[in-house]
């Protein structure tokens, strides 16, 4: 007699605009729910992910609450990834320790111990896993009788056309689970200009009239006599003295150098951050038009599928807002290699496992 297929369904908590629920649609596992406290996330995240999405505090969420939002009989998959700010290397020498996003590692592991799910995964900055938060939210999983795996990854190595590292951890009460390699070699890593070298050019602060998130931020005229004369790779080094800020010119302003800088074709990008869509605030110049990359570009960078929908028509595309929840996003390329891991994981335990797909539609509103 065939085994039936085992479903597995996943509550996704800091869901922002749906990069992990993404990823791990895309790996066949069926998204149950998405958690945030962000209303700016409910269109996106009901759009693409065809999920309930939830507005709520995680700190709010109660165990049945949660235990609710899981399918009877599946394998449950319980996805933790907490905001980051306070653990990331852009604040290194910073005092975090008083920072509210701290105690949301903490709500995670509430919420595991009272509903004990088969499979927990979270994503973070690697920064995060040398803090006694995340010692201690490993030892009570171990405690609880999970095996736990985790380890900095570099997300080229996933697909991801983007210099950035991320710490994951795979969790389950299966058995034995390991974080998945990347199976890309550095001379396979996806560019910038593979992916983003096609769309169309679009002007300084101007929008393509066929995507309004292919927009870029206006640069006034110094920023844009700036750009002009920066070179893909290069530096602010490179501009006629007239042309620095005055912080450049300082001695300590010398270790700044990927700030006001264009991008390098042939090469993943930089990490893409909240502030992408600044000039200023990176390399995020464009590798040749004399412009900002755009949020579009910026969400391709971060793996999103091109067609992505961010923000509903009748809503205005706000750099602030889509900039922070693109940067925000966990890359759904390597969500989806950790969803094939913990498929593999699920069927060497269980037998077959059910694909799900993206078929349901769930109401806007």
């Amino acid at each position: 007699m065939t085994a039936r297929p085992v479903e597995i369904s996943a509550v996704d908590l800091f869901c922002g605009v749906g990069g992990l629920s993404h990823g791990l649609q895309d790996a066949g596992i069926q998204v149950a729910a998405g958690v945030d406290l962000d209303p700016d996330c409910d269109y996106p995240y009901r759009t693409n992910i065809r999920a309930p999405f939830h507005e709520r505090d995680v700190r709010d969420l109660t165990v049945d609450e949660l235990a609710a939002m899981w399918p009877t009989g599946a394998v449950r998959v319980l996805a933790g990834c907490a905001p980051c700010q306070p653990f990331s290397s852009y604040r290194r020498g910073v005092d975090t320790s008083k920072e509210a996003q701290w105690p949301l590692v903490d709500e995670v592991r509430r919420l595991v111990e009272g509903t004990l799910p088969e499979i927990v995964t979270m994503e973070n900055v690697p920064r995060i896993g040398s803090t006694p938060i995340f010692k201690g939210f490993v030892a009570r999983l171990r405690e609880l009788g999970y095996r736990v795996d985790f380890a900095s990854r570099y997300c080229p190595a996933y697909g991801v056309p983007q210099h950035r590292r991320r710490m994951v951890l795979v969790a389950s009460l299966l058995g034995d689970i390991v974080v998945p390699e990347g199976e890309r070699a550095p001379a396979d890593y996806i560019t910038v200009r593979q992916v983003i070298g096609d769309l169309p050019p679009v002007g300084n602060g101007e929008a393509h009239p066929g995507d309004r998130l292919h927009r870029s931020r206006t640069l006034n005229d110094r920023n844009l006599e700036r750009i002009r004369q920066s070179t893909p790779g290069g530096t602010w080094e490179e501009w006629p003295e007239e042309l620095r800020a005055p912080c450049h010119r300082k001695a300590s302003g010398a270790t700044f150098r990927n700030v006001y800088a264009r991008m390098v074709w042939d090469e993943p990008s930089p990490t893409i951050t909240t502030l992408a869509h600044n000039f200023g605030a990176g390399r995020f110049g464009h590798p040749e038009q004399d412009r900002p990359i755009t949020l579009r570009e910026a969400a391709i960078l971060q793996s999103f599928p091109e067609d992505y929908e961010f923000v509903a028509p009748d809503d205005r595309v706000e750099f602030a807002s889509l900039g922070r929840l693109i940067g925000n996003a966990v890359p759904p390329r390597l969500a989806q290699a950790v969803g094939k891991a913990i498929v593999e994981h699920v069927r060497a335990v269980k037998g077959p496992v059910r694909k799900a797909s993206r078929s349901k539609v769930v109401p806007v509103g």
